[in-house]
């Protein structure tokens, strides 16, 4: 497409264009739409159009968005040092733009800015057809310009897909770090799925989910865990404990013991507090956005806790419809990004006394059972707390067996928590605390008892 045929779009602005740049570095399913639609010459500026031809030249060649590690390197090799420095300060312009609020209207725009000037190029190319009375090739070419654009991603073709579908049989997956559970899950929660913690209040739903994160951390991976309760400071701490066995009020005492723990761990850990009940789903994944679009893309998702989020879909009066909206949309996140994510849930008052916590005892909403592929509640009675002992019960597996219950040692004190198989030695002496711990309640009150009487 020639110059003289080339509308740009520079009635839509700088703004405008930067925001379309952005997506096209974040979005890989709008750059697959678009990419043999798009040209550089669309760009006012001179910035943008050697951007956007390095993004179209990186998706030629590795079918994904162009990284930031990618275009340090190219930038290199600009011999023009006046665009070799207009480039860098559009980088990091377009970057700041990424999961802005309108970005689905800027995608919408622009989409249909590139699908009228590829059919504007088949119209023109079509006069001299025209001329020449070739009318069917003129309507083959304007059906496939209005093809163009247009998803091909129609989905899995159940006979035609039977060969992929034995060979791509691997789940990409991150292990909690207890074999037991692992087990049970074919390995761990794997990209898009949603794993649930379900507790009482004060049982540890945060030390349970710290646990997991820093497992993940341990195998080298990247997790960002987002709080709606505790502040970004005290979830390191909790993390400090878990890493290092320092108990919480020791953590200052000792902190170059902690320090040199944390120094030798693989991963990467990003802790963002919002206040609870003031942020949407949509805006954690406009933040899992511009991670990924810095080339910091997380490989779990923490959600402490989901409870706490509201719902951008599914606002209502009823506690119980906003509470499901916002399991719903969590699943949806994590399936658009194939991001596993995991989160807790409140038990309803009833559930304290439980030994063993069942799905009707989830607070506000059944929507959460409905949406989770791997729902584990975890029960602490006062006795359990007094010996560091827990229940776990997979209450829903989508991935195996469910309805099973492992004994559990659970310390918050230094953060030590670790599932064991009922039948394997340590279940068995851990299920025997159990029965101590109980045991052990009732002597110190009847010694208070006796004190008391004197």
């Amino acid at each position: 497409m020639s110059n003289t045929q080339t509308d740009t779009l520079i009635k839509y602005g700088k703004s405008f264009q930067a925001k379309v740049v952005s997506a096209l570095l974040s979005d890989i399913k709008f750059l697959d739409t678009l990419t043999d639609i798009i040209a550089p010459d669309f760009f006012e500026s001179d910035a943008n159009k050697w951007i956007v031809e390095e993004i179209i030249e990186y998706h030629k060649n590795y079918k994904k968005v162009a990284t930031l590690d990618y275009f340090k390197v190219q930038v290199m090799q600009i011999d023009n040092k006046i665009l070799q420095t207009t480039v860098v300060d559009q980088l990091k312009h377009v970057y700041t733009n990424v999961g802005t609020v309108d970005t689905d209207y800027i995608k919408d725009e622009f989409k249909d800015f590139c699908i009228n000037q590829n059919l504007k190029g088949v119209i023109l190319k079509s006069v001299d057809l025209l001329k020449a009375g070739s009318y069917e090739k003129i309507k083959d070419m304007v059906d496939s310009a209005m093809k163009v654009g247009v998803s091909l991603e129609l989905g899995h073709d159940y006979l035609v897909d039977w060969e992929e579908r034995q060979n791509d049989v691997d789940r990409v997956i991150v292990a909690t770090g207890w074999d037991c559970i692992n087990d049970l899950m074919d390995g761990g929660l794997g990209a898009g799925e949603l794993g649930v913690v379900v507790a009482p209040s004060g049982v540890g739903k945060t030390w349970l989910l710290t646990h997991i994160g820093a497992n993940a951390v341990k195998q080298g991976l990247n997790v960002v865990h987002y709080s709606m309760e505790l502040s970004e400071h005290y979830v390191g701490a909790r993390y400090d404990t878990v890493f290092s066995g320092i108990p919480s009020s020791e953590l200052k005492e000792k902190k170059e013991f902690v320090k040199e723990k944390i120094s030798n761990l693989k991963g990467h850990l990003l802790i963002k507090y919002f206040p609870p009940k003031g942020v949407t789903v949509s805006k954690i994944q406009q933040h899992i956005e511009k991670m990924t679009a810095a080339g910091n893309k997380p490989d779990v998702v923490i959600v402490d806790y989901a409870d706490l989020l509201l719902s951008s879909q599914f606002g209502s009066d009823s506690t119980y419809q906003e509470q499901g909206g916002v399991y719903i949309e969590l699943r949806g996140m994590g399936g658009e990004l194939e991001i596993p994510i995991w989160t807790a849930s409140q038990t309803n008052r009833s559930a304290i006394d439980s030994d063993v916590i069942e799905a009707d005892k989830i607070a506000d909403s059944y929507a959460k059972v409905m949406n989770a592929d791997f729902i584990m509640s975890w029960s602490r009675k006062a006795q359990d707390k007094i010996n560091n002992t827990a229940r776990a019960h997979v209450m829903k597996n989508r991935f195996g067996p469910d309805g099973i219950t492992f004994p559990c040692k659970m310390d918050t004190n230094t953060g030590f928590i670790e599932v064991y198989d009922g039948n394997s030695p340590e279940g068995v002496l851990t299920s025997k605390d159990t029965t101590n711990g109980a045991k052990q309640i009732k002597k110190e009150l009847h010694k208070k008892y006796l004190d008391t009487m004197g």
